[in-house]
């Protein structure tokens, strides 16, 4: 998962609306492979999120913290993965998402659900 990764997606808002949005992920991995710092950036014409994350696996368990900078909100993460799959609940005050990740080779998939302003996103990403 380590790198550089790009594509595109939908953005779902909450009057219903979608836009097509265009999204940058990088990935390091640390603290012995059981560690992993996530920034994604998505873009439309009229919506911009950027994501980061710092998680830790212990086996399947999965925890950590989340903060989206261009909204000055920030939380904890924990959730379950293995092989490639991934599926985390992000939390913060007055604020919920679930998050499924799933990788395959050099083909990514974002799917991120929310009960908020931001309802939704589904991205697909290709390692660069």
């Amino acid at each position: 998962m380590a790198g550089n990764w790009s594509g595109a997606g939908t953005v779902t808002l909450d009057d219903g609306s979608t836009e097509r949005i265009r999204c940058r992920a990088t990935y390091a991995v640390g603290n012995g492979g059981t560690g992993l710092n996530q920034t994604l950036t998505c873009a439309s014409d009229s919506y911009k999120f950027n994501l980061a994350t710092n998680v830790t696996a212990q086996g399947t368990a999965l925890s950590g913290t989340w903060s989206e900078t261009s909204r000055n909100i920030n939380g904890t993460i924990q959730g379950r993965g293995s092989n490639g799959n991934f599926e985390v609940v992000a939390t913060a005050p007055a604020f919920s998402a679930n998050i499924a990740l799933t990788t395959r080779g050099n083909k990514q998939s974002v799917v991120i659900k929310s009960e908020s302003q931001f309802k939704g996103a589904s991205i697909s990403l290709s390692r660069i």
